[in-house]
């Protein structure tokens, strides 16, 4: 009677690939220095997305304060896009009525799929 050999998967590190050959067999890491390396790589992508996410948010903030300044209350989507707005960025959503209020930080506006306007700064903005 022949006994099936039973062969031990043997892990890789997440973060060198080399092959982790002692250990628990659902290990993920061959060192703690592999560990670190690959956890602060993970936070920094996390920051990056986040870093980018608020400089298109300031952009936009920016490009609406321009407008609010100059008394500008209604404008074409597409001159706003060629300005460098992006649209679908905003710090709040909400249906009012029969209208999609954005905004962004403390400027209000209402957004149609070709026209942005009722542009305002918010007044007392806690």
């Amino acid at each position: 009677m022949e006994y099936a050999k039973h062969e031990r998967h043997i892990p890789v590190c997440l973060e060198c690939g080399d092959k982790i050959r002692y250990g628990r067999t659902d290990k993920k890491f061959c060192c703690d220095e592999c560990k670190t390396r690959h956890h602060n790589a993970m936070a920094k992508s996390g920051r990056a997305f986040r870093r980018r996410v608020l400089a298109i948010l300031s952009k936009n903030y920016s490009v609406l304060e321009g407008l609010v300044r100059s008394g500008v209350e209604s404008v074409d989507l597409m001159d706003l896009m060629s300005m460098g707005f992006l649209p679908s960025f905003s710090t709040s959503y909400r249906r009012n009525g029969k209208h999609d209020e954005y905004r962004c930080f403390d400027i209000k506006y209402i957004m149609t799929r070709t026209r942005i306007y009722s542009i305002s700064k918010i007044q007392n903005f806690d």
